[in-house]
């Protein structure tokens, strides 16, 4: 069957045919048939250079050799056993010493699972019922985060979905990206703030970066308010460097999410901070946090595996940064947009100028993005189907990979 196939019978049996809203493709998304390395290979016979990368998890590209060999091994002991494994500690340990804003972690099953229960966490510590986000920041697809971009800092939390409640969603404050005056000004006015969430480094815009300093100016204003930071390190944890953006920018949270990276391509998430705080987590304290399938050993297996990769291989951060920087070269001067690169993140948004929050970013051309999008496709390329998505390389993409991703760059953009 051919991937129009697939996607006809899919939409009789899945709500619009696929799993997750951002692989709804049109006209139809192509099914993969296998992968490996840098490479896709769809059920139509075509062979792809993945510049999408599951959204970020395969840092190390599409069933590497060890993380394959370690789940292997792990299957043989069994995949799920609902008690507690030597995997655990183990792997918290890697963790913890990894983090300067991690004493202890708990492991759950999703980055969205991940970010609910830090949340969770928060208002439990603080008895305080609000909590404030950035515009466009994503946290997963739970109610309190699911809101509107809105207009700045008084702006209150619109559902973003159908069935989410307007009162939970009120509970959600939001501002601007790199705007401290904002986030200072929001903080002085409300003294029920629990928390102050958000992607270090935007990733599901982006990457957006911050300004100089605000990062260490959101830590100095969230602790002179008393309100709990959280860093949402889903995406830049183990992305940016081995400690996430918080090493990389020397900024502490009070609680760390973190998931993609940390199951070397299987489900994962996992949330922490300091010891006082998630002392509070069940059955240690009052906030409960259960799941059946948390701290999965098929998944530790596979997380731990990359993560010991990692640190041996801590050049990879270096080289990816580089092959990053060669791609921003091939599109310097193109006056339809720019590059934002970030160690393995790029991205060319239709802009003049880099964003700087979402209100910026959603300037971007849509229309000329879609259009490229298509072209690159065309060229053997596959990047995430969306202005809004970033890009990520793996350290399986090769000198030649960049080579090719650079020359279809160049031509699909010089229309």
């Amino acid at each position: 069957m051919k991937s129009s196939e697939f996607f006809r019978e899919a939409k009789a049996l899945i709500p619009g045919g696929v799993s997750s809203p951002v692989r709804a493709i049109r006209p139809y998304p192509f099914y993969t048939r296998e992968a490996s390395g840098s490479r896709i290979r769809t059920v139509d016979g075509e062979e792809l250079t993945d510049c999408c990368m599951a959204y970020g998890p395969l840092l190390l590209g599409h069933s590497h050799p060890e993380i394959r060999a370690a789940i292997e091994e792990q299957l043989e002991r069994g995949w799920l056993y609902g008690t507690p494994t030597p995997l655990e500690p183990e792997f918290a340990s890697l963790l913890v010493g990894d983090h300067p804003g991690l004493e202890m972690v708990r492991f759950v099953s999703s980055g969205s699972e991940a970010t609910m229960a830090a949340i969770r966490l928060a208002r439990g510590f603080s008895e305080k019922k609000e909590i404030v986000k950035v515009e466009g920041g994503f946290h997963g697809a739970h109610d309190g985060v699911l809101v509107q971009a809105g207009s700045g800092a008084t702006t209150l939390g619109i559902p973003d979905s159908a069935g989410v409640l307007p009162e939970v969603a009120a509970r959600t404050r939001q501002v601007p990206y790199n705007d401290l005056d904002a986030l200072d000004a929001i903080l002085s006015r409300n003294t029920d703030i629990a928390a102050f969430i958000l992607e270090p480094v935007m990733g599901n815009i982006g990457p957006v970066l911050p300004d100089r300093d605000y990062l260490a100016g959101v830590r100095e204003i969230t602790h002179a308010h008393d309100v709990l930071l959280i860093f949402d390190e889903v995406i830049t944890g183990y992305r940016v460097g081995i400690g996430g953006a918080q090493v990389s920018y020397g900024v502490r949270p009070d609680i760390t999410t973190l998931g993609k990276i940390i199951g070397g391509g299987l489900p994962i998430g996992a949330f922490g901070g300091r010891r006082e705080i998630m002392e509070m987590v069940a059955p240690a304290g009052p906030v409960y946090n259960a799941g059946t399938f948390s701290g999965n050993p098929l998944s530790l297996a596979a997380g731990k595996a990359m993560i010991e990769w990692l640190h041996a291989n801590r050049g990879v951060y270096r080289t990816l940064e580089e092959k990053t920087g060669l791609i921003a070269e091939a599109v310097s001067g193109k006056r339809c947009g720019t590059m934002v690169t970030l160690g393995s993140m790029f991205k060319f948004f239709f802009r003049t100028s880099p964003p700087r929050n979402y209100a910026e970013a959603k300037e971007c051309d849509t229309a000329a993005f879609r259009h490229f999008w298509e072209k690159m496709l065309q060229q053997g390329i596959f990047l995430p189907p969306s202005q809004f998505e970033t890009n990520f390389l793996s350290a399986a993409h090769s000198d030649q990979d960049i080579e090719a991703i650079c020359t279809a760059y160049r031509a699909c953009l010089s229309g």
